[in-house]
């Protein structure tokens, strides 16, 4: 086995190419695997408001690695142990939620990478991200293999949104429709018309400073809109939104008939 390379996802979001991902949020990782043989550009499979803790995080991992799909995995939050965890379990795509300073974001920087750079503790000899150390060379490149992109969802953050997309090594910067609309007295109302104009203007602003800029934006003409104002990665969909709207069309379609028709 080889050193890490670098990071694929964030080669990919340098080059400017779009980045068509959808949420993982079932905690299957069958699921998981039907997903990454989509064709779908990056998948999320988020660890906040899913029910997903390392545990089945690890075999969802497993079912997509044998895919040509980038893995981002969403903490519940930026917290240095956990992100430990995470990056020794092999997980080299990160999103992480509710940041709101150049501070934190620049402290979530530390949290990905060994000393002298940053704080993450020293464990290759117990993680699968280092084949349990049968990867030559792992701790003098790890830290290039990582991809951080820090979520922007709330209007303090947006406040500070030059500055925490200048701090060095966030790869991209992730506005949250959902909490923003909360944040701005909104709450249930992304598409509210206040909502909608905050997100337009940041996507534009990170793009604007040549950042790498990210949403989620379920509807085909909201996101194709997003697209043209620079965003670059953006999800358009998630398995268990599809599962349940699939479900019910499916249901609808034979209680509405009835049985002779």
């Amino acid at each position: 086995m080889q050193a890490p390379e670098r990071n694929a996802f964030a080669a990919a979001l340098r080059a400017g190419t779009p980045q068509i991902g959808m949420w993982v949020a079932s905690g299957s990782p069958l699921v998981a695997e039907i997903c990454a043989g989509s064709g779908i550009d990056w998948l999320l499979i988020d660890c906040e408001h899913a029910p997903n803790d390392l545990r089945s995080l690890l075999p969802q991992l497993q079912a997509c690695e044998a895919y040509d799909v980038h893995v981002v995995v969403r903490p519940p939050a930026g917290d240095a142990v956990l992100i430990k965890q995470l990056l020794d379990l092999g997980v080299r795509n990160l999103l992480v939620p509710m940041v709101e300073s150049p501070e934190q974001a620049a402290d979530l920087v530390r949290a990905t990478r060994y000393p002298p750079d940053g704080i993450r503790g020293v464990g290759s000899a117990l993680a699968r991200a280092s084949r349990w150390n049968r990867i030559p060379g792992y701790l003098g490149r790890a830290d290039e293999g990582i991809c951080l992109m820090v979520q922007i969802e709330s209007q303090r953050a947006l406040g500070a949104l030059p500055e925490i997309a200048a701090v060095e090594h966030v790869d991209g910067v992730f506005v949250g429709p959902a909490d923003l609309a909360a944040s701005m007295g909104h709450l249930g109302r992304p598409d509210h018309p206040d909502v909608v104009a905050a997100v337009d203007k940041a996507i534009e602003t990170v793009a604007g400073l040549g950042a790498v800029a990210g949403v989620n934006a379920f509807q085909e003409d909201r996101a194709r809109h997003l697209l043209g104002l620079g965003a670059r990665f953006v999800l358009v969909g998630a398995d268990v939104t599809l599962l349940a709207k699939g479900s019910e069309d499916l249901a609808a379609r034979y209680r509405d008939r009835g049985p002779s028709q």
